[in-house]
């Protein structure tokens, strides 16, 4: 993980329309894009940092994970 760097503007942060709902605490992952990378986060600990990736690292982490069965 590692802290973003400052930037000329704030970056827009997108929730999961995944994100679910565990105990009363929300399970969010947030993701934000730059020109050059995609960055990912968890939502309860914004200020932890981000993983950031390219473009294409961040398209395969998608295919993979929507071919996930995950429990119900």
């Amino acid at each position: 993980m590692t802290n973003e760097p400052t930037r000329d503007a704030p970056l827009a942060w997108r929730k999961s329309s995944y994100s679910g709902n565990n105990g009363g605490t929300t399970d969010c992952v947030e993701v934000a894009f730059t020109e050059v990378e995609a960055l990912v986060r968890d939502s309860k600990f914004p200020d932890d940092g981000s993983i950031r990736m390219s473009p294409s690292v961040y398209g395969s982490l998608i295919a993979w994970a929507s071919q996930l069965e995950l429990p119900a």
